[in-house]
């Protein structure tokens, strides 16, 4: 047997519960997402991801990882040299350090739920960005070290509600990115092992078909060695811990005139390797109340 190069978490025939396989990509394609069949894995991913011979149809792509598997979900800001210029804010010396709660995970085709509280002022946007899930625990990990606690990568959409993160949340940025769906990710995890340096990967975003951000990981101001190292300096990284690792330039806030999700709108964030995330913004109707 052999480990898993590309995790997907689906719905297959056959079985009555998602599971964890292995994507089977079509000659020429290198898109997760288009994958029609996979390998089943035979073993907990976390330690190994041991792929049996049995072959599934996908029926649907879920979120990569189950909920309960999913640890802490940090994430950075102002990583990227260009959209800290477009931002108008300086490099930053240390790496600027967030949370999203899991309820926020989404999977990779499904709507961006934009709730009431989100609707009484424009500003939800959308951000790119490389996602490193943690494979391997450790603490106080040595930079030339990083990369061997990390399981792989995929991409997400950091969606956020601008007016929230930046005038009404209290200087704290998480209540502008904190609601359900704003953090969808996937369609599959690529492994470290195939990735040996996610330096130098193209990322960018789509929205409604015109391409709004395009960039490179080598434009990270801390690269995803050395953020893990800082991350887990006297706190200890766990398995199924994400690391959401910031946007570059060419979100809607640094535009002019700026540029917000709308009802109905079509995002697609992608990353080299691993494929395209593609959610449907949809503005709640109603919430519930208690």
């Amino acid at each position: 047997m052999s480990r898993f190069e590309r995790l997907v978490r689906i719905q297959a025939e056959g079985y009555p519960k998602p599971i964890y396989a292995d994507a089977i990509l079509p000659d020429g394609v290198t898109d997760i997402g288009q994958a029609k069949q996979a390998r089943v894995v035979g073993s907990s991913i976390w330690t190994g991801g041991q792929v049996v011979d049995s072959i599934v149809n996908i029926k649907k792509f879920l979120q990569p990882i189950e909920q309960g598997a999913i640890g802490t979900v940090r994430c950075l800001g102002l990583n990227y040299r260009e959209h800290a210029m477009e931002s108008k804010m300086p490099i930053p010396e240390y790496p600027i350090l967030f949370y999203k709660p899991s309820a926020a995970l989404a999977g990779p085709f499904d709507d961006i739920v934009v709730p009431s509280i989100a609707q009484q002022a424009p500003g939800v946007d959308y951000e790119c960005e490389l996602v490193a899930i943690i494979g391997k625990e450790g603490i106080n990990i040595p930079e030339s070290q990083a990369l061997d606690h990390v399981m792989g990568y995929t991409v997400g959409n950091d969606v956020s509600h601008r007016e929230w993160q930046l005038k009404r949340g209290g200087s704290q940025w998480s209540m502008g990115k904190c609601f359900d769906t704003w953090a969808p990710y996937g369609p599959g995890i690529i492994s470290s092992h195939i990735v040996k340096d996610p330096s130098n990967l193209t990322i960018s975003t789509k929205l409604n078909g015109q391409l709004v951000q395009r960039s490179s990981t080598k434009d990270l101001i801390f690269s995803i060695a050395q953020t893990v190292s800082f991350l887990s300096q006297g706190t200890t990284l766990k398995p199924g811990d994400m690391i959401w690792t910031g946007t570059p330039q060419g979100v809607g806030m640094g535009r002019s005139p700026q540029l917000w999700l709308k009802d109905g709108d079509i995002v697609e964030v992608s990353l080299e390797g691993v494929g395209t995330c593609v959610n449907k913004v949809r503005y709640a109707k109603t919430d519930a109340r208690l």
